[in-house]
């Protein structure tokens, strides 16, 4: 294998294809990236077995072959050769070695035989849509920052993506997250095609590795699902995943309808304001709690190592009064998905589930649990 290419466009494409393979590998292949060299493209491939990725780059091609090397060696390798500068790499059957080579820098790296790559069985894929990189991003980016990291809990260790109907009728993409502390629920409309989609569980990793790959792609993503893999094909990229194999819980019955106390205040200045005042809490409870009366609301931490801190605002508040408590971090998270100025909160009780809204995004939707303070 020889080839010729340019080190912007191999750093760019490693930098997507190394992201997924794990730093402690007790397999010594699942550490490497495959490379394939043939009719002027260089394709690259990395798996963990539970997430595949391949992406073609053009590239001049001398020599048609393939090899392995060690993907995070290479990508380091790659990042700091001189921008501008044009790669050569080379595998020397009898060596056994990829050469690496820029300006006057050479670099060798021990490889394994492509043949030890291991391919990820796809199978079918029955249910095929597309929604646009832009549609994708606010799914990921409203929902999955209530994903749980509890691996005991594993069926809530993902995105829950399914077709749905919203409370006006319409039908919708909807994806949803939760870690028994939080909700988030993101609707989006129904691309065609997706109506008759099982409900999916997304793992976390996957979403991850997504999110970073369409930051700043607006064009469409082909999504492809079957009952145990999900693939997302765009540019010149292939991204597959397994499915989470679990149930996940009827999120509807944790979504409170007869919340009927609203506060409606400006999203920034609260979400500042819990910040300023939850410097003190502890790390173990992080709690704040949140008095509402006519027209205000009052904020306040008390930690017994560190003291107290109080601020008011103003709000549109006109219900009874009410003290509520929650942990500061989960209503940080929340608060910063709100793009609008005004955020709606509805309450029940001090004991009831808490719903926020953004309203100037009728698709998103937030519950959070309250805590004793």
């Amino acid at each position: 294998m020889k080839l010729n290419i340019e080190r912007g466009e191999l750093l760019k494409s490693l930098g997507h294809i190394q992201s997924v393979v794990e730093r402690r590998n007790t397999i010594p292949i699942l550490s490497n990236v495959l490379l394939e060299s043939e009719d002027g493209r260089l394709n690259l491939a990395a798996t963990d077995l539970d997430i595949a990725i391949g992406e073609s780059v053009v590239a001049e091609t001398q020599e048609p072959g393939g090899i392995t090397a060690p993907a995070h060696t290479l990508y380091d390798i790659v990042r700091k050769l001189p921008d501008g500068s044009q790669v050569e790499l080379y595998y020397d059957l009898d060596s056994t070695r990829l050469s690496i080579s820029a300006g006057r820098s050479r670099f060798t790296l021990s490889c394994l035989p492509r043949e030890d790559f291991p391919v990820m069985s796809e199978g079918e894929f029955p249910v095929n849509f597309k929604v646009t990189g832009v549609n994708l991003k606010r799914l990921i980016d409203k929902t999955r920052f209530a994903v749980s990291t509890e691996e005991t809990r594993y069926y809530l260790n993902g995105i829950y993506l399914h077709a749905a109907t919203d409370d006006n009728g319409e039908n919708v993409l909807r994806g949803v997250a939760t870690d028994g502390h939080r909700l988030a629920r993101f609707d989006m409309d129904q691309p065609e095609g997706a109506a008759d989609m099982p409900g999916i569980i997304v793992p976390r990793k996957a979403v991850g590795e997504l999110r970073k790959l369409i930051d700043e792609y607006e064009g469409e993503v082909k999504v492809s699902l079957s009952d145990t893999k999900i693939r997302f094909s765009f540019s010149d990229i292939v991204l597959t995943s397994k499915l989470i194999d679990g149930t996940f819980p009827d999120y509807t019955r944790v979504i409170p309808e007869g919340n009927d106390k609203n506060m409606e205040v400006n999203s920034n200045v609260l979400a500042e304001s819990v910040d300023r005042v939850s410097t003190i809490s502890t790390d173990k409870t992080r709690s704040v709690k949140l008095a509402m009366g006519a027209g205000q609301l009052k904020l306040s931490v008390h930690s017994p190592e560190h003291g107290t801190a109080t601020e008011e605002l103003l709000v549109s508040y006109e219900s009874d009064d009410m003290e509520i408590g929650f942990n500061s971090r989960y209503l940080l998270d929340i608060l910063a998905q709100i793009e609008g100025d005004t955020v709606q909160v509805a309450f029940a009780d001090a004991a009831a589930p808490t719903i926020l809204r953004d309203l100037t995004d009728e698709g998103a939707l937030y519950v959070l649990m309250p805590m004793r303070v």
